[in-house]
C-alpha cells in the first residue's frame, strides 16, 4: 500500500500523477524504424519528476552504475550503454533502486562514412532515465495508448485508450503530496479548496494528518480566563 494514509494515497497515486503527457511535450516520429511512435521531451520528464517528488538531488536522484562502449564487429558500429538506479523520496522514505538501461550510437555507419558522436553517453543517460521513470508511470499514456514502444514489433498501434487529464501534484508545508479526497458525504474535495481552507485557518497549507493535529491542538487551548 501507499504511504499517504486515507483517501490521499493508494498504490496508483504516483502512476496517475505521472501518466499524462501534455501535447507540447510530445513529438511524432515521422521517419526511421520508430516511425509512427511518439517521442517525449526529456526536460518534461525531469519537470514532472520534480513536480511530484521535489528537486533533483533531494526528492529524486539517480546513480550511474555502469557505462561502457559496445562494439559490433558485424555492422562495424558502436554504442554507448549506461546503467542507472533511480531513487525517489516519498513522505520521508527513500525508495528501493529502480534500474534503467539506456543506449545511444557512438559510431554509426552513414552514407558518407562512419560518424562518431561525442554526446553518446549523454544520450544514453537520458534513455536510461526514461526507462527507469517509465516504471513509475512517467508518460505511461503514450506507451499504453499506442501499446508499443521501440522494443515492440511493427504491429499496428491500437489507439483504444483515452488518457485522463493530468492530475496536479500539490504539497503541504510538511512535504507530503496532497491528493483530492471525498468528504463524509461522498463529495469530491478539490486540492485547491483544501489548501486554501487550511491556509486560511492555520496560516499554512497542511496535509490531512497535520490538519488533524492542528485541529486537536486548537481544541485543547486554554480560554483567556484559564490563562489568568
Amino acid at each position: 500500500m501507499g504511504q499517504i494514509k486515507g483517501a490521499l494515497m493508494d498504490d496508483m497515486t504516483i502512476y496517475n500523477l505521472a501518466r499524462s503527457v501534455p501535447d507540447e511535450a510530445q513529438k511524432p516520429i515521422t521517419a526511421g524504424r520508430l516511425k509512427g511512435m511518439t517521442d517525449i521531451n526529456p526536460m518534461w520528464r525531469i519537470k514532472r519528476l520534480t513536480e511530484i517528488f521535489g528537486p533533483c538531488g533531494l526528492g529524486w536522484w539517480y546513480e550511474i552504475k555502469d557505462k561502457h562502449i559496445l562494439d559490433d564487429p558485424v555492422t562495424k558500429q558502436s554504442a554507448a550503454i549506461v546503467d542507472i538506479d533511480l531513487y525517489y523520496r516519498w513522505n520521508g522514505e527513500v525508495s528501493q533502486p529502480i534500474p534503467g538501461t539506456g543506449g545511444a550510437a557512438f559510431v554509426s555507419q552513414e552514407r558518407n562514412g562512419p560518424y562518431m558522436s561525442d554526446e553518446c553517453y549523454k544520450m544514453a543517460l537520458t534513455d536510461a532515465l526514461s526507462v527507469a521513470a517509465k516504471a513509475l508511470g512517467i508518460g505511461a499514456d503514450i506507451y499504453y495508448a499506442k501499446d508499443r514502444d521501440k522494443y515492440s514489433d511493427n504491429a499496428e498501434p491500437k489507439p483504444d485508450y483515452t488518457p485522463p487529464r493530468e492530475l496536479p501534484a500539490h504539497r503541504a508545508d510538511c512535504g507530503k503530496v496532497i491528493m483530492p479526497y471525498r468528504d463524509a458525504q461522498g463529495r469530491l474535495i478539490a486540492i485547491a479548496k483544501w489548501a486554501a481552507g487550511t491556509e486560511a485557518k492555520y496560516g499554512r497549507v497542511l496535509c490531512d494528518e497535520c490538519e488533524a493535529k492542528a485541529r486537536e491542538a486548537l481544541a485543547v487551548q486554554p480560554t483567556p480566563e484559564e490563562r489568568l
